[in-house]
């Protein structure tokens, strides 16, 4: 998908109303843990006076690496809720692709199969 249409997105999404105060959703724990990675980073690119990077402890590579499953599990139930909403509201298999940056229905379709299937094996605590 081009860059602009991303930026697009952004600003129709954003016009929606804003999260009440104390919002728990799966999107929010997924900014909180992206933006926590990001901090992680911007720290790890600062030096003290030591030479040494303040955040770039292996034990807080490592935390930030552990948060990436997580927030893998939460972009799949996002999406599949995502692609679930589109088809509720009459959107056909083509529009979904054209809109995931996809070359076919078929192609949507996969994806949202493979999602269901690893969401499931997640739950059933085969992943």
């Amino acid at each position: 998908m081009p860059r602009d249409s991303r930026q697009q997105a952004r600003e129709r999404l954003s016009a929606l109303a804003p999260a009440p105060a104390g919002d728990t959703t799966a999107a929010r724990r997924l900014e909180r843990d992206a933006s926590l990675i990001g901090q992680m980073l911007a720290a790890t690119g600062e030096q003290g006076d030591d030479g040494q990077a303040p955040g770039g402890a292996p034990a807080d590579v490592g935390a930030a690496l552990v948060l990436f499953e997580g927030m893998r599990e939460q972009l799949d139930r996002l999406e599949t809720q995502v692609v679930i909403e589109a088809r509720r509201r009459g959107m056909d298999w083509r529009q979904i692709a054209r809109h995931q940056g996809l070359n076919s229905s078929q192609a949507a379709s996969q994806r949202y199969q493979r999602l269901m299937t690893r969401l499931e094996e997640i739950r059933q605590g085969i992943r």
